[in-house]
């Protein structure tokens, strides 16, 4: 709770009550012109109150990012640093691969493909060394 209260987040919660204060007087005006007779106004009625809205949703996703964040790195530095295996995935004989990122779905182990790896570092190094070229001038 207490990252909430620094100056910048002081800062994001004035800003979220004027911005929402101001966008729900403003469409309280555009309300009070449409009952004039001004019959745009009254799209403007229900813009502003969706701004004001759309506003207070911002704030709280990134008040709850905050909580979790502070959260996990609580729960980080409570636990013992021999004990924390994240990114490892156990092998075929149970010990766990150090790699990092190793087991998690979409990413790639080091030496998988590199043949098609190294065939792409060529071709960006071509790219590279040839600014002015077209992708399809690829000799490769």
């Amino acid at each position: 709770m207490k990252r909430l209260w620094t100056p910048a987040w002081i800062a994001r919660h004035v800003a979220m009550v004027v911005l929402v204060t101001t966008f729900l007087g403003l469409g309280w005006w555009q309300v009070s012109r449409a009952a004039a007779g001004n019959a745009i106004s009254w799209g403007y009625a229900v813009e502003w109150p969706i701004f004001a809205g759309f506003v207070v949703f911002v704030w709280w996703r990134e008040v709850r990012h905050t909580l979790r964040t502070a959260a996990a790195q609580d729960e980080d530095a409570a636990a013992p640093a021999s004990a924390d295996h994240r990114g490892e995935a156990a092998g075929p004989d149970g010990v766990r691969d150090p790699t990092p990122g190793a087991g998690r779905p979409g990413r790639r182990r080091p030496g998988a493909d590199d043949a098609e790896l190294a065939a792409y570092n060529r071709y960006l190094s071509w790219l590279n060394a040839n600014p002015g070229a077209k992708p399809g001038d690829y000799p490769g």
